[in-house]
């Protein structure tokens, strides 16, 4: 009964053209998000949000802190980023609740080097110069990995570098190894240029995420809904046509089809929340407050709403 009301409202709303809805998405040009970027490609997303009457800007960042900061400047309602930049937002006050999943990607998280390296496990870090950004979720993996294999912060050198610019360093000697995200452990990987000595199997599922400022989400729930099949009409389209799905989006995460594939291969995309992704991001909520990099605690039961998801019917 319940979704037969909201979708009479979502009608009404439209066919009176009363407050027309534009959301303003702020997205990260990465295959965490896939899903999404195939949905603005093969025109999902425009066909959902006709439906609804709604319209939609798309505003490309550099990573999840940069979207933070988008929001707080009121430029965007909507951010996509992954577990532990969402709950820093949250943390210092943005007014947020996450929505959506883009679902995980154990294998597209992980401690690469050099082909020639001579770190062939995570304890040959040691005195050695690891690259990551700080307040993204490679730093969680990081500590993992540091910590499950009996060393310290204090055991190597740490180097704060975008994901972008770790593939030069890499290559150039700069650093000696990198905690970084997909696309760029492939396009390191796949050509022999690097080796991945750990990931996050087993230990980090690398959930990726929707948010939305709170009082856009009252005020348009069926913007939301649109949002969300949209997103899990991409994800079902990638998962069953790898191939057709790497041609599509490499001009957009600028790699070959070839890496694509095998980037696209490290994930398992869906939109709605299953009970393991919300026990995840609650297990990085307590990292960041243990190590202090949040001050304020975050109730993640009232952080994760899955009501849009059960409206959309996924």
């Amino acid at each position: 009964m319940k979704k037969i009301v909201f979708a009479l409202l979502a009608l009404v709303s439209f066919a009176f053209g009363a407050d027309k809805a534009e959301l303003r998405i702020g997205t990260q040009p990465y295959p965490l998000y896939a899903p999404l970027w195939a949905a603005k490609e093969l025109g999902y997303l425009d066909e959902e949000f006709k439906k609804v009457g709604a319209t939609y800007t798309w505003n490309v960042f550099a990573n999840g802190p940069l979207v933070n900061e988008g929001v707080r400047g009121g430029s965007i309602d909507l951010g996509m980023m992954a577990d532990l930049p969402a709950i820093i937002a949250r943390s210092v006050g943005l007014d947020i609740v996450i929505f959506s999943n883009f679902g995980i990607g154990e294998k597209a998280l992980a401690l690469i080097v050099p082909t020639n390296s001579p770190i062939k496990t995570v304890k040959d870090i040691k005195g050695k110069k690891i690259a990551y950004g700080k307040g993204t979720y490679a730093q969680h993996l990081l500590a993992l990995l540091v910590n499950n294999n009996g060393l310290t912060n204090a055991d190597f050198e740490h180097v704060n570098l975008a994901a972008g610019d770790i593939p030069t360093a890499i290559r150039t000697g700069q650093v000696d190894g990198a905690v970084v995200w997909e696309q760029f452990i492939s396009q390191l990987v796949v050509p022999g240029e690097a080796r991945v000595v750990a990931d996050g199997t087993g230990i980090k599922l690398g959930n990726n995420i929707s948010y939305i400022k709170e009082g856009f989400a009252k005020k348009h729930p069926e913007v939301l809904v649109a949002y969300i099949k949209a997103v899990e009409r991409g994800a079902n389209y990638i998962n069953n046509n790898n191939e057709a799905a790497a041609k599509l989006l490499s001009p957009t995460f600028k790699v070959t089809p070839e890496i694509l594939k095998s980037v696209l291969s490290h994930f398992e995309y869906y939109a709605k929340f299953q009970p393991r992704d919300i026990a995840e991001i609650e297990k990085v909520k307590n990292y960041v407050l243990k190590e202090k990099i949040i001050r304020k605690d975050v109730d993640i039961k009232s952080f994760i709403t899955t009501e849009y998801i059960e409206k959309a019917g996924i």
